[in-house]
């Protein structure tokens, strides 16, 4: 949480009991700390623009009574030129009411005068606050697209460069096969595309307003004004509310967006294993005049992807919060209210930031072709093992036969850091016998193992 500075309204609740004071803000209030809060994607989840898009919706319903012919002309024309709020006063007002609509709308009406009778007119707190909040988090969709838009693209261009970048492959953490970095970034990319149709779903899904009352069955207001209204703000109607709208539609947001952070936490683990000093492969952008560590001047730390890497886990951390907020009592309670003012803002602010440091990540990100072909040499063609164990069975030995054999040449090397797999093949007489040494030759060809790369990046558009 961000700290704010001292306040000095405090409430009194009876003798020896103070309130607890409010919280000093003017129109600052998302949740993420400002170290990791961009300005606009921080600005959708202040109490400013909250209140801005409850007065937009206030406003919109006032014009489709007005069409009805239930709010007059003259204060419509009055609620349209009048109707305005100030954070400081709302909250002044809930301090006493302790209801935040009501302190909202009390400001808003004190404002407006006598035509301010209209507004909130046959509506309860959740029509309000439900479509306006649907619409924050669409708000935050479109930013959080645009951040994807931009990764993608610099992953696609990464894909490209370094298609034919040879490198090794490694399962387990334990060298492999060859593969390319180019690969790498196909993989990235093929996932991006993944996660930009899943949040795309994901506005859609949330993309919803509801002006149905107090339990959803329209007492005050008919469905059609409903539609109006949200057609008006951009949003399709809940097909059938409670008091609230239902909250699966806020878990599968916020699930998108933790998955989307796991892409992320992927991507930048694997920056930080292949920046380990043993290989140097890649290495995130290290700016001039940077400092790596207090006590040890040498150090070029991957602090960036480090700190991608522990802002997904509070992205991911949050999106249970949002599970927890489903099975709310009856037609609604508001255990989930306290909770979402916490988690929605800190799950959009947190995954935007983290998009953005990935963008940074990448764009600037530091490759060594001559530590990745270093490396591809380091267990001196072991990575070659399969390939090897399939030409011998070509070459007529059993299958359990073959795999013993490369494999007890594989342990010798293993064992033997001046033995490299192509010498221990030559010296083999199980080997020599089935292949030539032009065979052998061919084994260790790297060429082999990339030649279907074309192939996948035909399948991605990459091609």
């Amino acid at each position: 949480m961000a700290h704010y500075g001292q306040v000095t309204r405090v409430q009194s609740m009876g003798p020896g009991l103070k309130r607890l004071p409010l919280r000093p803000e003017s129109s600052h209030w998302p949740s993420m700390i400002d170290r990791y809060s961009h300005p606009e994607i921080a600005g959708i989840w202040t109490l400013e623009n909250k209140y801005r898009i409850w007065l937009d919706v206030e406003i919109a319903v006032c014009e489709a009574w007005n069409k009805r012919g239930v709010v007059p002309d003259e204060d419509l024309k009055a609620i349209k030129e009048k109707a305005d709020f100030n954070v400081q006063d709302i909250l002044e007002i809930e301090s006493r009411v302790h209801h935040d609509v009501i302190a909202f709308l009390t400001d808003v009406r004190d404002r407006i005068g006598p035509a301010g009778r209209w507004i909130h007119y046959g509506m309860t707190s959740s029509d309000v606050g439900d479509t306006a909040l649907c619409m924050q988090l669409v708000q935050s969709a479109d930013l959080l697209l645009k951040r994807l838009d931009a990764l993608i693209e610099i992953t696609r261009k990464l894909a490209l460069q370094y298609k034919d970048q040879a490198m090794v492959g490694r399962t387990h953490g334990i060298h492999g096969e060859p593969t390319t970095l180019g690969m790498k970034f196909a993989h990235f990319y093929a996932e991006l595309l993944r996660n930009k149709a899943r949040l795309e779903g994901a506005r859609s899904q949330i993309a919803v307003g509801k002006l149905s009352g107090a339990v959803g069955t329209f007492s005050n207001i008919d469905p059609d004004l409903e539609e109006e209204v949200c057609k008006s703000l951009g949003l399709s109607p809940e097909p059938v509310a409670t008091q609230v709208v239902n909250r699966d539609r806020h878990a599968y947001f916020a699930s998108v967006c933790g998955v989307i952070a796991g892409g992320l936490d992927r991507m930048a683990n694997e920056i930080r294993l292949l920046q380990k000093s043993e290989g140097r492969e890649v290495e995130e952008p290290f700016a001039k005049g940077q400092k790596g560590s207090s006590a040890m001047p040498h150090k070029r730390n991957p602090v960036v992807c480090e700190r991608i890497c522990g802002l997904a886990r509070v992205v991911q951390s949050n999106v249970q919060v949002a599970y927890r907020d489903m099975p709310l009592w009856h037609e609604r309670d508001i255990s989930h209210s306290s909770a979402e003012r916490v988690v929605l803002p800190d799950i959009c602010i947190g995954l935007d930031y983290i998009l953005e440091r990935m963008i940074f990540v990448l764009s600037g990100l530091h490759v060594y072709p001559e530590n990745m072909e270093k490396t591809l040499n380091v267990t001196r063609g072991l990575i070659f093992s399969q390939r090897l164990m399939l030409t011998l069975i070509d070459a007529g030995m059993l299958r359990d036969d073959a795999y013993d054999v490369v494999q007890s040449m594989s342990m010798k090397v293993w064992g033997d850091s001046s033995l490299h797999l192509k010498q221990a093949c030559q010296d083999n007489p199980d080997v020599a016998s089935k292949l030539s040494q032009e065979q052998i030759e061919q084994v260790f060809q790297l060429d082999y193992f990339l030649r279907n790369i074309d192939a996948i990046y035909k399948r991605l558009g990459l091609s």
